[in-house]
């Protein structure tokens, strides 16, 4: 088989192709044939060696993937040969809170990811997709969709009528609209791209704010909301934006941090938290009970995810160029087929 490994330097450059013999599924595992893996930010920064953690060389990069289960260990039961499933990111982290499972490591970094024509994985680290899902779709779920799906609904317990501030069109992003269009909240989306606001209102954002032309607004984030505030934020951008978040939230909202795209260095003022009476929480994406919480809602309300482009999984160069220039919407997928 095929697969891509980072080289001994942290550049998209320093990614190469090599061959390895196909593995085989222990006794509770099962093989993978992947058909389609997606992109996150976390992945660039691995591969440039920009993450929190610098992994050593040969490790097989990229988070998210989907594909046929093509042989199953002799004490697997769930799952049989031909069935279609999405590799969760946390493996070993099954359900409940992340300190409860010490064991729990992530694909991509420091176990080997889904950038692999096939994949071994423990049965309870991979989830069925949804029949209305085709690989490539299903492979933008472990990271981005259950992130988004972890802070609104498994954490926040969002409501119908309320008012959810996305950050951005990114991949948590679209997902975070979508599941906020599901549960009858109202979504505000901010980007610097009239052309991105654009697509989210089509995909039912109540109201979207250019923050190049806004540059204070947690104004028009109260304006838009008569004052009231937000009671969820999916607040992606980091210490550039968050005392901005903490302005228009609601009295007892929610504030919940899942990326740092704008920088890692500023300052946070506790008063603004306190004052606002706001839960602020991380969002480290979420266990598999999470992805498969997802999946049954998908199916259930035919959610299509957003897809911005698609490319051969040979082609992973110019797919990595692609998410760093940020000017996707959605995911950015790789197809093995």
């Amino acid at each position: 088989m095929q697969q891509v490994r980072i080289g001994t330097s942290y550049r998209i450059d320093a990614l190469s192709l090599h061959q390895a013999d196909t593995p085989q599924p222990g006794p509770y595992e099962v093989l993978i044939k992947v058909k389609a893996a997606s992109l996150n930010y976390r992945d660039w920064e691995v591969i440039n060696g920009q993450y929190h953690t610098n992994y050593p060389a040969g490790l097989v990069p990229l988070s998210d993937g989907a594909g046929e289960v093509v042989a199953v260990g002799a004490e697997v039961s769930g799952f049989t040969q031909g069935d279609r499933v999405a590799s969760s990111f946390w493996q070993g982290w099954n359900a409940g809170e992340l300190g409860l499972s010490p064991f729990a490591r992530t694909l991509g970094g420091p176990i080997n990811g889904m950038l692999s024509e096939y994949q071994v994985l423990p049965a309870h680290g991979v989830v069925r997709l949804p029949a209305s899902l085709s690989y490539a779709q299903g492979a933008t779920l472990p990271c981005a969709a259950v992130t988004a799906w972890q802070s609104l609904v498994t954490k926040g317990n969002i409501s119908s009528g309320d008012w959810v501030l996305i950050q951005g069109t990114g991949g948590v992003s679209m997902f975070a609209l979508q599941i906020a269009r599901m549960h009858g909240a109202r979504a505000i989306v901010l980007s610097s791209s009239d052309e991105k606001l654009a697509i989210a209102s089509k995909l039912g954002a109540t109201a979207t704010i250019n923050y190049t032309a806004n540059p204070e607004w947690a104004e028009q984030v109260r304006l838009i909301t008569e004052q009231q505030g937000v009671n969820h934020v999916v607040e992606v951008g980091g210490p550039t934006t968050f005392h901005q978040s903490l302005q228009c939230v609601a009295v007892g909202g929610q504030v919940n941090v899942v990326g740092y795209v704008g920088g890692k260095e500023g300052n946070l003022n506790p008063l603004q938290i306190s004052q606002s009476h706001a839960t602020v929480r991380g969002i480290a994406a979420g266990p598999a009970s999470t992805l498969r919480a997802l999946c049954q809602a998908i199916e259930a309300n035919q959610l299509q995810p957003v897809i911005d482009s698609t490319y051969h999984w040979h082609e992973y160069k110019q797919a990595l160029n692609h998410l760093a220039a940020g000017k996707h919407v959605g995911k950015i997928v790789l197809d093995f087929d």
